[in-house]
């Protein structure tokens, strides 16, 4: 009976409101954005839901209510609230209760019975997107650790080339040296090699000339003999012979 008065005054209220505001007025007097925009990194959203009591209720009602009315306080207010609402007609059963308890105990069973089915493929699915995205993730950190390698070789060559450059600079150096050296040794040999002629031909002309000084004294001496000194001096080798020969034979 109260319901149905309410309904009745209901389009008589709604008439003497005052009019609603403008949608532009309302977007120039109150901007949406009041706050500066945070920088903070956004908490991950929660892999599961909260703890619920008859598929509905909150668990953090139930927590709520405990310590003041204790355990049966809850669903004593939830069966004082629905017998007010009903003994007030505020809420009033009708055929469309009916079809909508019909219609919540078709999607109840569908849940109890499809749920863990559903629930499961859906996990799987997630699952799947998740290795995905941290085989991607993985992916690439290895590249980026790669990279991070490979530039740490770089620099590492790049520290090194200054020993590098130093070490060809001392093998030019020595380079030049042995070329330098071996420069000295062939003109060493070649002026040894030349004054070895110098020597080996004033040797040659002084063995020359005293071949021929040699020469020309015999030539000179045998020239100078007469025959009767030549007479004389075979018959004084003689004379010399024959005393040797009796000094020899006294002596045995």
């Amino acid at each position: 009976m109260l319901s149905r008065l309410v309904l009745r005054a209901a389009p008589a209220a709604l008439r003497a409101l005052p009019p609603p505001v403008a949608v532009g007025v309302l977007h120039t007097t109150r901007p949406l954005h009041t706050t500066q925009q945070s920088l903070a990194p956004v908490p991950p959203l929660p892999e599961k839901g909260g703890e619920v009591r008859h598929g509905l209720i909150p668990e953090e009602f139930f927590q709520f209510l405990y310590p003041k009315t204790g355990v049966t306080g809850p669903y004593m207010l939830g069966t004082g609230l629905l017998l007010y609402l009903l003994s007030k007609e505020i809420y009033v059963i009708n055929h469309e209760t009916v079809a909508a308890i019909c219609i919540l105990t078709v999607i109840v069973y569908g849940i109890k019975k499809f749920g863990p089915d559903v629930a499961a493929f859906a996990d799987k699915l997630n699952e799947e997107k998740v290795a995905t995205a941290l085989a991607m993730k993985n992916e690439a950190i290895q590249a980026l650790q790669t990279a991070i390698e490979e530039e740490k070789k770089e620099q590492w060559r790049v520290e090194g080339r200054s020993y590098l450059f130093d070490a060809k600079r001392n093998n030019i150096a020595m380079l030049l040296e042995a070329n330098y050296r071996e420069r000295l040794l062939m003109v060493y040999n070649e002026v040894k090699k030349r004054l070895d002629y110098q020597v080996a031909m004033q040797t040659l002309k002084r063995q020359k000339e005293q071949d021929y000084m040699i020469q020309w004294v015999e030539k000179n001496v045998v020239q100078s003999i007469t025959p009767q000194q030549q007479k004389e001096s075979i018959a004084k080798c003689i004379l010399d012979l024959k005393a040797l020969s009796k000094s020899t034979h006294a002596a045995v």
